[in-house]
């Protein structure tokens, strides 16, 4: 997750999930990196970075599948807390850290790595054979060469809770603009207190904001220029201001967990990334949660035609400085193939790389909703990039997101943190 949330601005729109083909890389000899260590045994123990382990099911497949089809391998999970992760991983790496696989929870963060020379070239394993059919692999060109290979592909759509809105006896119109949004969390707002219930959650992501804007207006958020940022700013506050969301520094000062908002029933809708369904089909299965879901597309700015959101690949890459290189590139290779695909769709996780059978299993999973409209919302007409990639990515989120803070905590107006962000874009970075 960006997650913030993840090569460029030109990325194409993606029409659903029936993607054909399938991916079958062949792993090139490979002369980079350092050597394996001599092991008597032939055994192999290879770290890996993730966030949240026990809360992110489609590690434990994927490494599982992994080490079942390379018994010589043993996956040990470098498990850090998800909203620590960026500056936990920025730290290894600049701190000489040997672990082996890094997983790339987003483009900017590749675009960080990647330009600081911390990962190990990839290239050959994206050219080694057919890789149109792996969705987002083109946010990883960095003019060129491949730091990194994506083995999900994750969107934005809305989730709402089912047995909240019948209770209210509201119904999601179809389509569902911002303004039909705004008004039905307000309706669905009840309660007091401990026993409220608000009508929408929002994270604390400024992708919640700014990316839904830069994807339905076609802003760009390398410009400099963020008017384009307005009316996303003027619905959240709107909501916020009114009560139908928990406030941002609320939600910041307590480390709000999406899952619980919405798993214990305590919001009705709530936009976020298909990363979600494998965590909510989890928890039903192991009866931690009895909420009613469905998933719907993301609302859309009022007066236009067809379904845009955002989204952004998740990849591994591997670490320059790994031990363990050939090991690590054959991990990278099986996340990315129709094996690595196979094991993580098992677990509700969408992959990068798609085939009519594996979206068939996605949908066949127990607990997935069947509902036309729930179907209806992964095939999105248009999927942009979270953030485009570039020299300046990084720099920019920073700024993005501290100034979309100040504006979420009221210590900013939405015109006065816009102005800010126009101001400090092009005088500490385009400058």
């Amino acid at each position: 997750m960006i997650t913030s949330g993840k090569g460029g601005a030109r990325r194409q729109a993606v029409k659903g999930l029936a993607l054909a083909g399938a991916l079958s890389l062949t792993l090139a000899a490979c002369g980079s990196g350092d050597p394996e260590p001599a092991d008597p045994n032939g055994k192999i123990t290879l770290s890996v970075t993730v966030w949240n382990l026990a809360k992110t099911p489609e590690f434990k497949a994927l490494f599982d599948a992994f080490q079942q089809a390379n018994p010589n391998i043993t996956i040990k999970p470098i498990d850090i807390l998800a909203d620590d992760y960026p500056e936990k991983v920025t730290t290894m790496l600049a701190g000489g850290d040997k672990t082996d696989v890094i997983t790339m929870k987003n483009v900017i963060d590749y675009s960080r790595y990647s330009s600081r020379n911390q990962l190990l070239e990839l290239t050959d394993l994206a050219k080694s054979t057919d890789t149109s059919k792996l969705a987002g692999l083109d946010a990883f060109d960095v003019s060129g060469k491949y730091y990194a290979l994506p083995y999900r592909q994750d969107f934005w759509l809305l989730y709402y809770n089912k047995t909240l809105l019948d209770k209210a006896g509201a119904k999601l119109p179809d389509p569902l603009t911002w303004d039909d949004y705004t008004k039905l969390a307000k309706e669905l707002t009840q309660g007091e207190g401990g026993d409220k219930v608000y009508g929408a959650y929002h994270h604390t992501w400024r992708s919640v904001v700014q990316a839904i804007a830069a994807a339905q207006t076609g802003g760009d958020q390398l410009s400099g220029d963020y008017t384009f940022f307005t009316d996303q700013y003027n619905v959240a506050k709107g909501l916020q201001d009114a009560g139908a969301v928990l406030d941002f520094g609320t939600a910041k000062s307590q480390q709000a967990d999406y899952r619980t908002q919405f798993e214990s029933g305590k919001t009705a809708l709530m936009p976020m990334g298909t990363w979600y369904i494998s965590g909510i089909l989890e928890a039903k299965a192991k009866g931690a949660t009895d909420v009613e879901w469905g998933l719907a597309p993301m609302p859309q700015r009022p007066g236009t035609t067809g379904v845009t959101t955002f989204g952004s690949p998740t990849a591994f890459a591997v670490n320059k400085r790994s031990e363990h290189a050939d090991a690590a590139k054959k991990f990278v290779e099986f996340a990315a193939s129709k094996a690595g695909a196979e094991a993580i769709t098992k677990v509700g996780v969408v992959p990068a790389l798609q085939t009519p059978e594996i979206t068939e299993a996605y949908f066949g999973l127990k607990g997935m909703p069947e509902d036309e409209l729930s179907k209806k919302a992964f095939v999105p007409d248009k999927v942009t990039l979270e953030m485009p990639v570039s020299e300046n990515s990084s720099d920019i989120d920073t700024i993005l997101n501290e100034e979309h803070e100040l504006i979420m905590v009221n210590d900013k107006s939405v015109a006065d943190g816009i102005r800010t962000m126009n101001e400090r874009v092009k005088s500490e970075v385009l400058n």
